[in-house]
């Protein structure tokens, strides 16, 4: 919900580094539009949850989210990153701006988070400085998008590839690459065995002819910058 200037808005700050959120939190206030702003912080999946969840409890509203995707996971609520946190948003406050802030720039997780969450700002914290920091929310402030340039290299490279995966075929692989074995993934992604072993088989289509092993298709998707 945008309000106005002379209103208090609230911002949430999610970053598993006290040193980040406590910069982020610093720079945002310096803007003017933010003197009034109250901010809420978390560290891990945990508190973040928590956080939207009492907010959501209380009527109350969070009106931008600053999200970094690596983040301590809450299984027992099944948020095991900052994408699912940023989901959580999504639902509970439709009209928060969410602004992925993350360490990642590998094409295949641009092309999750951005599928899976389509977020108001994306920036890889490689092209952040705290030059272009307030620039850069004030133009989300104003409903502009904004994608950081390693971003936008990401996403052209998807394109040029010609892949075109889903959210649930970018997990698939990267849960692959952290050594989840095939038959456990529907205890990370909410989907039956043999439509995940499917996707698969799809995905090594793409990029090995489904002829190689599981360490193989990863070894393909390392080397062309996929995760």
């Amino acid at each position: 919900m945008d309000k106005s200037n002379n209103s208090k808005r609230t911002i949430l700050i999610v970053d598993d580094h006290p040193i980040n959120v406590d910069g982020y939190q610093a720079l945002l206030a310096n803007i003017e539009s933010n003197k009034k702003a109250e901010y809420l912080l978390a560290f891990d999946c945990k508190q973040a949850y928590n956080t939207i969840n009492n907010y959501r409890l209380e009527e109350k509203i969070i009106d931008f989210a600053f999200i970094d995707i690596s983040l301590p996971a809450y299984e027992e609520k099944k948020m095991f990153s900052g994408s699912d946190i940023a989901l959580l948003i999504r639902k509970v406050f439709p009209l928060c701006k969410i602004i992925i802030i993350s360490m990642h720039n590998e094409p295949l997780w641009v092309n999750q988070i951005y599928k899976g969450i389509n977020p108001e700002g994306f920036i890889a914290k490689s092209d952040l400085n705290y030059k272009c920091f307030p620039d850069i929310f004030q133009s989300i402030e104003k409903n502009e998008v904004y994608f950081s340039q390693s971003i936008k290299w990401s996403q052209k490279i998807m394109i040029q590839k010609n892949i075109n995966w889903d959210d649930y075929d970018s997990k698939i692989l990267q849960f692959i690459a952290q050594g989840i074995k095939t038959v456990n993934l529907p205890n990370f992604i909410p989907l039956s065995l043999s439509a995940i072993e499917k996707r698969k088989s799809n995905i090594k289509k793409q990029l090995i002819l489904d002829t190689g092993s599981d360490k193989d298709l990863i070894d393909v998707a390392k080397n062309l910058g996929f995760i």
